[in-house]
């Protein structure tokens, strides 16, 4: 997960939208939307006021990011060792398993 992706999902999961977040960050919601497209790199400092808005320390965004990285990277390792043939059964597998886990999801409402 990007930076940018990171930043995302910790502010929808708290509800926030953009401008509420650029808001509370002390930075222009303009500014936060192209860090979040990825058009912009905030800097660490810039990534501190997010965060604090955020109420999370820079420590535990970026274990989160480093985590994320580190586990898709080796998932993909492992994806790429495959045959074709093993890729496509791997595929339906998890397409399987996300329809199944949506058809739950209803159920539950």
């Amino acid at each position: 997960m990007e930076i940018a992706a990171l930043i995302t999902y910790y502010r929808t999961e708290r509800g926030l939208s953009v401008n509420k977040l650029a808001n509370m960050a002390g930075i222009s919601q303009s500014y936060l939307r192209d860090v979040e497209l990825g058009k912009k790199v905030p800097t660490i400092t810039t990534l501190s006021y997010i965060c604090d808005a955020l109420n999370i320390s820079l420590a535990e965004f970026f274990t989160t990011y480093c985590q994320q990285e580190a586990g898709v990277d080796s998932l993909m390792n492992e994806i790429y060792r495959l045959n074709p043939k093993q890729r496509k059964l791997l595929e339906d597998f998890l397409h399987s398993l996300l329809s199944d886990k949506a058809r739950d999801d209803i159920s539950d409402c």
